[in-house]
């Protein structure tokens, strides 16, 4: 798998470590809402601390780590350099950091000044973003299905980004005519499922074959997920926007979600590495959370549910899959980017080989201390998905979740720590 990569090409380690640092701070604030607002955050989908927590983690964990990953594999998988990728890598993260903290502060104190920062902050983040990345897929000299796929994704993202400025304007300006309940439906399956599960999908295609030593992922899949998912996100807008049913589009997403859970959990199964580590576990929970999702959201086509439990397709992809994955693709991405870097400068240091030897991509980050992390997220999502139920829990579920990404933070500090102490080691060893 790494004979298809231009790994010579990665940009430097801190352009997608300073966004996969961040995405844990804006998780203990998820967490912190969550806890303070206890059974009224999910009172229904409209409540403010729910509105407050959809972006905290959609923009402030799940963007936030994406964007890191495409500055990652825009040079690695299309073979595109990013030219002064710490500059545009930093001036696209201080955007998102600055524009999700007022989007959310907009939602909490119903704060029409927040709104209108958020929108030229998180605007110029995501433009930015959608600009240097796409002209990258424009010009990449590979056309393989990794790059077509990340084409799908990114146009999901744009038309996810374009619905939810057109809402924030309108928080912001009180001058939106249009059905905002619609809007926002559709705001949430483009962000969702044309851009969450659409680049999951991309990266699952590279790292569930390399870091689980599994087989590669059937070529009909690589190559009609991405463009039948648009296509029906496409339906689901045109049905929506002119009043029509959308439970033909619904369905078919849904299905398409499970279709691709299924396949990966069936690679995983018959994966030649037989040990369990906690990367594959959480893998695994993301694959299963992503079925019960859209079971879920199949279930609620058919079975009207009250507000608190018709939440429950969202909780489940957010937190069972989305968070699941980015949890289990970090606990690999980062030990293996650490092991690379210092590769790539022992290389470039004639004397220091025979004298430094760095360390392997386990000593990055032990399996104790992931096992510690898997722990502290299975805990957190089965509070919370019990809250739904009993809702006396949620708070519960709050301090469950600060725990949880105070973990992953803690993991990604010690990796960046090591990486930054076998520096020093190289250097007085040259």
């Amino acid at each position: 798998m790494t004979a298809a990569l231009s790994l010579e090409q990665a940009p430097p380690l801190s352009v997608p470590l300073r966004f996969f640092l961040t995405a844990p701070v804006f998780g203990i604030a998820a967490g912190g809402v969550l806890a303070w607002a206890g059974p009224a955050a999910f009172a229904s989908r409209w409540t403010p601390p729910a509105l407050a927590l959809a972006h905290l983690l959609g923009l402030g964990v799940l963007t936030m780590v994406m964007c890191g990953a495409l500055f990652q594999l825009l040079p690695v998988l299309a073979g595109v350099r990013i030219v002064r990728a710490r500059l545009i890598g930093g001036a696209c993260h201080a955007l998102l950091v600055a524009g999700t903290a007022a989007l959310a502060a907009g939602f909490l104190g119903a704060d029409t000044v927040a709104f209108r920062l958020a929108v030229p902050l998180l605007g110029g983040a995501l433009g930015l973003l959608l600009a240097v990345v796409g002209t990258g897929l424009a010009r990449a000299p590979r056309r393989h299905d990794s790059v077509r796929g990340m084409r799908w994704a990114l146009s999901g993202l744009a038309v996810a980004t374009a619905l939810g400025l057109i809402l924030a304007l309108g928080h912001g300006w009180s001058t939106l005519p249009l059905a905002r309940a619609a809007f926002t439906d559709l705001h949430l399956a483009w962000a969702l499922l044309g851009w969450v599960t659409l680049l999951v999908a991309v990266v699952a295609w590279q790292v569930v074959p390399m870091f689980q030593v599994t087989t590669e992922y059937p070529p009909w899949l690589r190559r009609a997920l991405a463009p039948v998912m648009w296509l029906l996100l496409a339906w689901l807008t045109a049905a929506s926007l002119a009043g029509r049913v959308t439970w033909p589009a619904t369905t078919g997403l849904a299905l398409a979600c499970a279709g691709f859970a299924v396949q990966t959990l069936v690679l995983l199964a018959r994966r030649r590495r037989r040990r369990r580590d906690a990367s594959l576990n959480f893998w695994t929970l993301a694959m299963v959370g992503l079925a019960a999702a859209a079971l879920a959201g199949l279930a609620s086509l058919v079975v009207p549910l009250p507000p608190r439990l018709g939440l429950a397709p969202a909780v489940l992809f957010v937190a069972g899959f989305a968070l699941a994955v980015i949890n289990g693709m970090l606990l690999k991405i980062v030990p293996f980017l650490v092991w690379l870097h210092l590769q790539q400068q022992l290389a470039a240091t004639p004397a220091a080989p025979g004298r430094f030897v760095p360390p392997d991509m386990h000593a990055v980050l032990p399996e104790p201390r992931a096992r510690l992390q898997l722990g502290s997220f299975a805990l957190a999502l089965a509070v919370l998905v019990a809250g739904l139920a009993v809702p006396a829990l949620l708070r519960l579920a709050g301090i469950c979740w600060i725990g949880a990404f105070a973990t992953l933070g803690w993991n990604l500090v010690r990796a960046v720590r090591l990486y930054h102490a076998q520096r020093r080691r190289l250097a007085t060893a040259a």
